[in-house]
């Protein structure tokens, strides 16, 4: 069954596309401009284009469709599950694991994995990304929620929209970070000449907040605790390394060599903290320090 949502526009000037997009930041801006394309929202019961730009006070409408069925295959992978019921389950994703198929990845992802585990998940993201919520990256391991139904959805995205969600991460970082804490603010959006990276644009880019505080120093290495106001992609890759120390490891942003044997940034999903969407439970969920990111602390403690 089709889903519709009601906005009221709190500012003039900004663009529809924009602004629905902050208000379900778990869809893309292109997948907003598809919905606006055919028809999908309506400013004060009218079709108008993703350049419209609001007025304070306007009522925004948006149906998103009803679920597309399922196209993908679900598969026998087994999940480390850290919480589960009838309307969200909680897993610990491991490195190396894709979250959602994409173009030339068909299997092997936690959602295949979930749809066989599960076989209900939320159907607002469409037939490639059921259940899916927030995203980590394929080489970033720890704990990650999805939604079992489409109210469990929307509730969940809400909190991280208006950041009642709060997600910690672990990280190792190149260099002595010499302050205990920080706050780095810088808009993310996509490299100016190369689109496979992500950076800290002037224009055209998505507001990013990352709070950090150090929780133990190494000397040419310091391990990090990072919490996450926004969730944009790549972002503590792309906020640590703008302040001069970037994660080990990381293929994109950092140091092409590492005398760590560990695949893909040192970076960990330590925990989550949300409302229950039916319960309005608060529940906090901790995934536990892999042993390949647990092998780089012991043996920068050793030296």
């Amino acid at each position: 069954m089709a889903e519709t949502a009601v906005y009221q526009a709190d500012a003039d000037g900004e663009r529809l596309d924009l602004f629905l997009v902050r208000r379900q930041p778990e869809l893309s801006r292109s997948h907003v401009q598809k919905l606006i394309s055919r028809g999908a929202a309506l400013v004060e019961g009218r079709e108008r284009k993703g350049s419209y730009k609001l007025t304070a006070g306007e009522s925004v409408e948006l149906t998103l469709p009803e679920p597309e069925p399922l196209d993908i295959r679900a598969e026998d992978i087994p999940l480390s599950v850290l919480y589960e019921d009838h309307d969200i389950i909680v897993v610990d994703k491991p490195r190396g694991m894709v979250v959602h198929p994409a173009a030339g990845i068909s299997s092997g992802t936690l959602v295949n994995a979930l749809l066989f585990h599960c076989r209900d998940l939320s159907g607002i993201n469409g037939a490639l990304r059921p259940g899916i919520v927030h995203r980590l990256d394929k080489d970033t391991s720890g704990v990650m929620v999805a939604a079992k139904n489409d109210a469990a959805h929307l509730d969940l995205a809400e909190q991280i929209r208006t950041k009642s969600a709060q997600r910690t991460y672990l990280a190792v970082v190149h260099g002595n970070i010499r302050e205990e804490a920080g706050t780095i603010k810088g808009a993310i959006g996509r490299h100016p000449t190369d689109r496979q990276r992500m950076a800290i644009v002037r224009e055209h880019g998505k507001e990013a907040v990352t709070h950090f505080r150090v929780r133990e120093r190494f000397g040419a290495y310091t391990l990090i605790e990072c919490r996450l106001e926004t969730g944009r992609t790549h972002q503590i890759r792309v906020h640590m390394t703008s302040i001069g120390h970037p994660l080990v490891n990381d293929p994109k942003y950092g140091p092409r060599k590492t005398p760590f044997a560990i695949k893909g940034q040192a970076l960990h999903s330590r925990s989550l903290t949300l409302r229950h969407p039916a319960t309005g439970e608060q529940m906090t969920f901790e995934a536990p320090i892999p042993e390949d990111f647990a092998g780089i602390i012991r043996a920068l403690r050793k030296s």
